[in-house]
């Protein structure tokens, strides 16, 4: 059954993105004519312009000359994971319009709406795939500009399309509002992409290093590394026992160690995106 899920998750993961993506864009966005950029957003406009309700049809319509040029440079399973996530999310724009829109605020609006389309988006890209569009374009240019992240790439395309949307509906301060919305979206998006991988980075100075290093082996099933230092008060040799874990194991070893040195002095900080044995492995693909 887990083989099952960890080799169809992707799939899961982007229908379900696409769906909350879908909920923010309908209960809180289109309600105040706002979006959050790309081809959503731009398809948005497009609808208003020529009078047609259905701004689902419009995204596919949209979409088609995008996964060409997707599917040929980013990879078979990419161009597979995005079709289908630009269909549910397109569908379940289309589907959610029959829900009741709650009575808020603009600024309210921008807020929730926002976090949901960020965190839709971010699950679906953290899945390997994409809601089409301007993510796809998204992924090309990160294949060139490794560096940037992927919530920042998307903030300069749909910064575009706020503008467009203003210039279009005519008023500055839904323009104002939509560039609020893009930013909220895309830091929503990078936190869901970058930030969900939690690990834990501890630095452990102690004179049983050798048993504090067999034990996180042997109990927490992880490698250490052994750092050399000198106490500065003391100036004695010392050894620094270097070890990553698991979010969930922080607790275990700070008792393991404990337990060995009561006057260990150990030193944790977050790590994302930790690579090698035991956790992630790097792929030319990732974000």
């Amino acid at each position: 059954m887990m083989n099952v899920i960890r080799k169809f998750g992707w799939i899961i993961s982007t229908i379900l993105g696409g769906a909350v993506f879908a909920l923010g864009f309908d209960l809180f966005l289109i309600p105040h004519s706002l979006n959050t950029g790309g081809v959503s957003g731009l398809s948005m406009v497009i609808a208003e312009l020529i009078g047609m309700e259905s701004v689902g049809v419009i995204q596919i319509l949209i979409n088609i000359p995008l996964f060409l040029v997707g599917g040929f440079k980013i990879g078979r399973k990419f161009f597979i994971g995005s079709l289908l996530g630009m269909v549910a999310s397109s569908v379940f724009i289309d589907l959610f319009t029959i829900l009741p829109v709650p009575q808020t605020e603009m600024l309210l609006a921008v807020v929730y709406g926002a976090a949901l389309c960020g965190l839709g988006i971010g699950m679906v890209f953290a899945s390997g795939t994409s809601t089409g569009g301007t993510d796809i374009l998204v992924r090309l240019l990160k294949l060139k500009y490794r560096n940037i992240p992927v919530g920042q790439i998307c903030l300069c395309i749909d910064l575009c399309v706020a503008v467009l949307t203003g210039i279009v509906f005519r008023d500055v301060t839904k323009t104002l509002y939509t560039g609020i919305t893009v930013f909220i979206t895309s830091r929503v998006m990078d936190t869901v992409v970058y930030r969900f991988d939690y690990s834990k980075v501890a630095m452990i100075v102690t004179k049983e290093y050798e048993q504090v290093a067999k034990q996180v082996g042997d109990k927490l099933h992880r490698g250490s590394t052994f750092l050399h230092g000198e106490g500065a008060y003391s100036g004695r040799d010392t050894k620094v026992v270097l070890t990553a874990v698991k979010r969930q194991q922080l607790a275990e070893l700070k008792e393991l160690v404990t337990e060995i040195d009561p006057n260990a002095f150990i030193i944790v900080q977050e790590a994302h995106q930790v690579l090698g044995d035991g956790f992630a492995k790097y792929s030319k693909d990732s974000l």
